[in-house]
């Protein structure tokens, strides 16, 4: 089902999409290709909200797609084959973040084709948007399987050298109460990346047994004693480069184990944010508050600020290839 969901202040209308398919229902906004809701068994289980505006004027990226360059590239400064380029700084005036101001998560996917249990939804970055060099179309498929998944699958071209890292952003709360500190995390990952105050990696690639940062065997996010300073904004490495099929990331549980949902990606990274700073002053979803801790996000993307370490993975695509990612979120 399509229907209106707004108007843009430049007069441009957003449409909503409406999947349906077994156990799972999930509304897609053409603004931003944003999850505004996912409902699993009827009970929404991600942050959002119901009506355009707040979305323009209080979204910390919910539900959308992050790009051309998801997280955070240090300065806002990269060079490819000699030539140096200066990002959009959105990040505090001082690192580019999410592909900046006006990046993927900003702008109006054009709506190419829909059915009862997925939609395509396109968008064309043109050249120097943003800073990026090279004009840039991608396409986002979101998919209900049978199997009880939404399935993201991305593609990009470009006709210039550039890098390309999208991802998608959709903060998860799967037992509907105020915080997910009493959620179990489960991830796949032997290490991460520190990073320093601004949250930019520090280029050490650093193994998380011992750490607050080992969810191996799976963990409360609740902090521990003697980790309450600690924070939970961070890459966690599961390969060294994109892989051909979709493998186990991440899984995540509620306080009572009743709901699952696992991560399954293509992606080399993923970032995981638990939403400390989150501070919403409108109602979301169903008239809910959103405070720190609302839900979280579990990104799947290559690393952070990959353009400008050689030790991090790839992510410049050239005009001879052609960018996939796959990532699947599954529920029990």
């Amino acid at each position: 089902m399509i229907s209106e969901f707004g108007t843009l202040p430049d007069g441009s209308p957003v449409q909503e999409v409406t999947l349906k398919k077994g156990s799972l229902e999930a509304s897609v906004l053409t603004f931003g290709a944003i999850i505004r809701d996912l409902k699993v068994d009827g009970r929404s289980v991600v942050l959002g909200f119901d009506d355009l505006q707040s979305y323009l004027e209080h979204s910390p990226y919910f539900g959308a797609i992050a790009g051309r360059c998801a997280n955070r590239i240090a300065e806002g400064r990269m060079t490819i084959d000699g030539s140096a380029y200066q990002l959009d700084r959105n990040d505090g005036d001082q690192n580019h973040l999410h592909g900046g101001a006006r990046g993927f998560s900003a702008r109006n996917w054009q709506l190419e084709q829909s059915d009862k249990a997925s939609v395509l939804l396109k968008l064309v970055s043109e050249d120097g948007e943003m800073g990026y060099p090279g004009r840039v179309e991608a396409l986002v498929r979101y998919t209900l399987t049978g199997a009880g998944a939404l399935r993201v699958k991305f593609t990009a071209t470009t006709d210039r050298t550039t890098p390309v890292n999208l991802t998608q952003h959709s903060y998860f709360n799967l037992g509907g109460g105020p915080d997910i500190l009493d959620h179990s995390l489960e991830i796949a990952a032997e290490t991460y990346l520190p990073v320093d105050d601004a949250l930019i990696p520090t280029g050490e690639v650093r193994r998380v047994e011992w750490t607050p940062y080992d969810f191996r065997d799976g963990r409360r996010l609740k902090r521990r004693p003697g980790e309450e300073d600690v924070v939970y904004d961070h890459n966690f490495c599961l390969a060294g480069e994109p892989r051909q099929v979709v493998e186990f990331a991440a899984a995540l549980e509620d306080r009572d184990g009743e709901h699952r949902m696992e991560v399954w990606t293509t992606e080399p990274g993923l970032q995981l944010y638990d939403a400390a700073r989150l501070d919403i002053p409108v109602p979301g979803l169903g008239g809910r508050s959103y405070g720190a801790h609302a839900g979280l996000c579990l990104e799947a993307q290559r690393w952070p600020d990959s353009i400008n370490r050689e030790n991090f993975t790839p992510v410049l695509l050239h005009p001879s290839e052609t960018y996939t990612h796959v990532t699947e979120f599954r529920f029990s």
